[in-house]
């Protein structure tokens, strides 16, 4: 490979939120931020904007919106136009301005869990009804959305919180599905707000299908968020943007910033013009990466740790972990004290998924080896 994702870096000291939340001794693979260098290219341009050495408030220029509307038709074929972005500091914000913008009170948001905490949580900072529905496991480990229930969920309008490849699961939607789906909220009236933050990262050939692009009357009904943060791993630099293709419910959402939601880093937009623009090859390499490692990481639990589940994630580099079968009381503070590995409790993700964790497969091989093989010897040392 030309880019060296085995390459360790002590992260230690650097104000990391992964590296900085527990002791020396434990590894982290709870949040989802990769342990790997940014691109090169990126490095390098954040290194010559510095040699400009004003850093002042800024606004995005031509060549970063030209730079995502290209990346976007080069990718998943989607037309977009350069006026139909809005750049904030991070997806969150911009779902939580959306449901501030378009949902009344007497209707339900509903999100599928299990889910990224955020997006469970968004709801209730609006006092607004939230309905979390369950996805249906299929007996080929995989994860459908049970769309009879999700029709009777929004009676009335409200919106829905799609995550799309999913977070925690890794489900990528395919198209028959997202389809289905997104056709319910327009018999229904619904919005769709659609945090396709991971949509880069699809594995075995798959490719994201952005909900706006299914055609223009889901469009006009599509608030899309994006960013390069994940896939090009710099999510410290705080940027992402909406796409809101109707002009009418683009000046709707934007004026519920409400002077919560500034502008956004000028670094970070530099970054993600770099990244987009050049830093294709690197992310081709990334995710045959990710994807030796997801495959690794499956043969490792199923060979390994006995009473852990998991099934193949699709997308994103984030494995869902079932431990029902260890008949613990809190699987995530077992292997924190136990086995010294920082996971994501299942909790944060779904009232019902206490049992589970989240595992961040981002990062060299050799952490991921290392995280396994403790988990290993703590599921031992328990049963001897």
């Amino acid at each position: 490979m030309t880019f060296d994702f085995d390459q360790l870096f002590d992260r230690h000291n650097t104000g990391s939120t992964k590296w900085s939340r527990y002791s020396a001794d434990v590894l982290p693979m709870w949040v989802a931020d990769m342990d790997f260098a940014a691109p090169p290219v990126v490095i390098e341009a954040l290194q010559q904007r510095l040699l400009h050495p004003l850093v002042g408030y800024s606004v995005p220029q031509e060549n970063l919106r030209e730079a995502i509307v290209a990346d976007l038709w080069n990718k998943f074929s989607w037309k977009v136009k350069p006026q139909e972005l809005i750049f904030l500091p991070g997806v969150e914000s911009g779902f939580n301005m959306a449901l501030k913008a378009l949902v009344q009170p007497q209707q339900n948001v509903v999100v599928q869990v299990p889910n990224y905490p955020p997006l469970r949580h968004a709801p209730g900072h609006w006092g607004l009804n939230k309905v979390e529905l369950e996805f249906v496991a299929q007996a080929d480990g995989t994860y459908a959305t049970p769309l009879d229930v999700l029709r009777e969920s929004l009676n009335g309008g409200g919106a829905l919180l799609l995550s799309n490849p999913h977070n925690p699961i890794g489900k990528v939607f395919g198209r028959d599905e997202l389809q289905a789906v997104a056709d319910i909220c327009a018999a229904q009236d619904a919005w769709i707000i659609s945090d396709e933050i991971h949509a880069e990262l699809c594995f075995d050939g798959r490719v994201h299908i952005p909900t706006a692009s299914l055609s223009p009357e889901i469009a006009k009904r599509t608030i899309t968020l994006m960013s390069a943060s994940k896939a090009y791993n710099i999510a410290g630099l705080k940027t992402s943007f909406m796409i809101i293709q109707d002009a009418a419910l683009r000046e709707r959402v934007n004026h519920a910033r409400c002077g919560m939601v500034d502008s956004v880093n000028p670094l970070g937009m530099e970054a993600t013009r770099v990244a987009y623009s050049e830093g294709g090859p690197w992310l081709t390499e990334l995710k045959t990466y990710l994807q030796a490692n997801r495959d690794w990481l499956v043969d490792a639990v199923r060979s390994r740790l006995p009473g852990v589940t998991i099934n193949v994630p699709q997308g994103t580099y984030l494995a869902w972990l079932d431990c029902s079968a260890l008949d613990l009381d809190d699987p995530q503070q077992f292997f924190l004290e136990q086995a010294k590995v920082g996971l994501s409790a299942g909790l944060d993700f779904g009232d019902q998924h206490q049992q589970f964790v989240r595992l961040n497969f981002g990062c060299p091989r050799l952490l991921l080896e290392e995280g396994i093989a403790r988990m290993e010897r703590a599921l031992a040392q328990r049963n001897t």
